[in-house]
């Protein structure tokens, strides 16, 4: 039963007041990531194959996440098992330390918040991921990122930063149309951007045996904001589907762990575009962590000196002011969803089982 949260009309209104334009810009210039922290979140916070008997530590804004499992049952507690010293006083667990957990699309969960508030319900959609997971591991792998989780995550929905950034793997700017939209509710964001004629990806020519020269191009980012876990699917004609859960869990306030899933299932045996574009998330995020490592530490304080956008902006915009919008919900006592993350995606990112 998920616990019944008295709002004020003051509550109602916070996203709608964000929204306002002029209230909007402020929230844009006013953003410092390193402040918010979510909480009643599931957070991926392990590979399922990483967790076996003897336990491995994770943290969640610096609170302790020890997994292991008890035949065969992955759980979670804030202490070591061999830990004599074990009552909690932690709201984040019970008496005894453990948190809630689940094994889902080949992870471990743990959940972030209240205990009584846990709920599957509450779990991210990922379609293209198999809910019993047992990927091979070639599609998966860890990262780390030497800054704060939503700064990461707000450099990856703005999708045209990968022509520049990442175009020896993804491709460049040239095509002959681009189409943005973003869409968003009060626990999501989703930018898709369509591409006419653009240009082929280097890995896609090389290994993925695509001849052309051009490709039509559909890319969506989807940003669970509670769990600070991005979907990013990509439909490429000619050329295969790529499917990556992008999940930046906040170890600590400056410090974010992903543990990817790219899944290439869709591709052919044969094709060795299967097992080098997992790979490639290596290259990309040595290229993100460069860009985005040296920015952290100037969001860390207000700035009085106006950030500067172009109008490809408008997701990372909205992303900001999302993010700013929940977390003072959440310090006004709110921490109910008022938008289904677990409902099917498939249709938002263009997803038809391939």
């Amino acid at each position: 039963m998920l616990e019944t949260v008295q709002t004020t009309s003051h509550d109602d209104d916070i996203l709608a007041d964000a929204m306002k334009p002029a209230n909007f810009q402020k929230a844009v210039n006013n953003w410092v990531p390193h402040d918010i922290a979510l909480k009643d979140a599931w957070f991926p916070l392990a590979h399922s194959f990483a967790v076996e008997a003897k336990p491995v530590r994770r943290s969640v804004y610096s609170q302790p996440f020890y997994l292991w499992r008890e035949n065969g049952v992955a759980v979670a507690s804030e202490f070591h098992p061999n830990d004599s010293e074990r009552s909690s006083k932690s709201i984040y667990s019970d008496a005894s330390g453990r948190y809630p957990v689940l094994e889902r699309y080949g992870y471990v969960w743990g959940w972030y918040g209240n205990p009584a508030n846990a709920d599957p319900v509450h779990l991210p959609s990922i379609p293209y991921l198999p809910e019993e997971g047992n990927l091979p591991q070639h599609m998966l792998g860890t990262v780390r990122f030497d800054c704060c989780a939503p700064l990461s995550l707000e450099n990856l929905i703005d999708l045209t930063h990968a022509d520049f950034l990442h175009a020896d793997v993804v491709g460049d700017e040239k095509m002959d149309k681009e189409v943005v939209e973003v869409f968003h509710d009060s626990e999501t964001i989703t930018m898709v951007r369509s591409c006419t004629n653009k240009s082929v990806a280097p890995i896609m020519k090389r290994f993925g045996g695509v001849k052309d020269d051009v490709q039509q191009v559909r890319q969506v980012i989807r940003i669970y904001l509670r769990s600070h876990a991005a979907i990013a699917y990509g439909r490429f004609s000619p050329g295969d589907n790529v499917q990556l859960f992008h999940p930046c869990v906040p170890e600590t306030r400056d410090r974010t762990r992903l543990d990817y899933t790219m899944n290439t299932s869709n591709v052919k045996k044969s094709n060795p575009f299967r097992y080098l574009m997992p790979k490639a998330s290596y290259k990309v995020s040595r290229q993100d962590s460069y860009m985005t490592s040296p920015q952290s530490p100037r969001y860390m304080n207000p700035e009085k000196r106006k950030d500067l956008h172009s109008p490809l902006d408008e997701a990372g915009q909205k992303y900001r002011v999302l993010m700013q919008a929940l977390a003072e919900r959440q310090a006004h006592g709110d921490f109910s969803y008022r938008d289904n993350v677990s409902a099917d995606c498939s249709d938002i990112i263009g997803y038809d089982g391939k």
